[in-house]
């Protein structure tokens, strides 16, 4: 039986900040491109092709959030790429493969943890 509330899908995905202008750049970095919407010491957020979006919110109740798939074409080159700009992985940037997708975890300036991800 389906369920009229049932989740459709993620309408965006957000990360609580202690540094709104670190995070922010750290990600404009990270992802290749600049928030869409940022609205200074509140939020910044990013919009994908497919429509997803991850953001960062500004928060002196900081906690530590959960994590975020961004896919990528190619893992090993992003993983590459961003370990040359400092951005730290797990395991120095091992690439894990599972039966369905090749995945490297890596964590932001505030401990969020993102891993980056690639559908076989």
């Amino acid at each position: 039986m389906a369920v009229a509330t049932a989740v459709r899908g993620i309408d965006a995905s957000y990360y609580m900040t202690k540094d709104l202008d670190v995070s922010t750049k750290f990600y404009t970095e990270l992802l290749g491109s600049a928030p869409e919407v940022h609205v200074p010491g509140m939020f910044s957020e990013w919009t994908f092709p497919g429509g997803e979006a991850f953001g960062l919110y500004k928060s002196d109740n900081f906690y530590e959030s959960g994590t975020v798939m961004f896919r990528v074409d190619d893992v090993p080159a992003f993983v590459a790429a961003a370990r040359a700009n400092g951005v730290h992985f797990h395991g120095d940037g091992f690439v894990d493969e599972t039966p369905n997708c090749h995945m490297a975890f890596g964590v932001d300036p505030d401990n969020n943890k993102f891993i980056i991800h690639k559908v076989k």
